[in-house]
């Protein structure tokens, strides 16, 4: 099969496709090509979406690569579907945003951050696969330690974690650094 073929089989993968697709997921279809001409053609593909000013785009999010909406077409979209994304509680943020920064992280941990019972929204988003358990802590119980989920990056189109805001940036974690310096001794 010549590159064009190769682009075609890579550009359908990208598109029905639910998931970011890792570049590993596409060598074992194509088996012949490796990973760098791989990347290459996906290279080629995002410029080819941006520079013909398709309705799509290729990123890279969670390791892989996913197909996705221009932005410039977002407005048209909010309209065709006229239903609001699922939103997240103030509550449920401010615990995400604990385990985001501070995992592996048990309950207890978090509850003594944010000072209140964090047993249900912990299942909430357990349920929605934005955290997981991932083990327990060697301590008395063993409780459960919590971690986000490649879900987490895909809702909040991250790569990875190191593109988390910086905890300086974030209001809440600023809170808990200036709260646990507090306990701290001089």
């Amino acid at each position: 099969m010549n590159a064009d073929g190769y682009k075609s089989v890579i550009e359908a993968l990208l598109f029905v496709s639910e998931k970011p697709l890792m570049i590993e997921q596409i060598r074992r279809v194509t088996e012949d090509l490796d990973p760098i001409k791989i990347r290459s053609i996906i290279e080629d593909l995002k410029t080819e979406y941006i520079n013909s000013q398709r309705g799509m785009r290729i990123i890279e999010v969670a390791g892989g690569f996913q197909m996705v909406t221009a932005q410039e077409v977002n407005a048209y979209l909010k309209k065709f579907y006229q239903k609001p994304p699922e939103r997240l509680s103030r509550a449920t943020l401010e615990t995400l945003a604990i385990v985001a920064y501070k995992q592996p992280i048990t309950r207890m941990e978090i509850e003594s951050i944010r000072g209140v019972d964090t047993s249900g929204i912990l299942r909430g988003l357990i349920v929605k696969g934005l955290a997981r358990t991932a083990g327990r802590k060697k301590a008395p119980g063993r409780p459960f330690v919590y971690v986000t989920t490649r879900q987490f990056l895909e809702y909040f189109g991250l790569r990875s974690l190191e593109e988390l805001p910086k905890k300086e940036e974030n209001a809440l974690l600023g809170e808990v650094k200036k709260d646990e310096s507090q306990d701290a001794t001089p």
